[in-house]
């Protein structure tokens, strides 16, 4: 698995205000247990980018992302109400 990156800044800033953190969503993923990865939808704005999908406390959360050949940096956690019930409706 490539190298995880984030900013330390936006983590410390997701934990305060969403109550979650990337070492979640990197646990996710060395388990090999997020629910998707897409297109970043507005590839316009974000082209290149990829978003995973994790479920955490039940809940889905988008992670978009950049990678590169050496490493893959993670930009942000954002909650999604959508994503929820698309990838865990029939789980509750």
């Amino acid at each position: 698995m490539k190298i995880v990156r984030w900013s330390c800044e936006k983590n410390e800033w997701l934990i305060r205000n969403r109550g979650v953190c990337f070492e979640r969503a990197l646990l996710i993923l060395e388990r090999d247990e997020a629910l998707d990865v897409v297109e970043h939808p507005n590839r316009r704005k974000y082209p290149g980018q990829k978003m995973v999908i994790v479920e955490i406390d039940d809940y889905a959360y988008l992670v978009p992302y950049v990678e590169n050949d050496e490493e893959i940096f993670l930009k942000t956690m954002i909650p999604s109400r959508k994503a929820t019930d698309m990838y865990l409706r029939g789980k509750r």
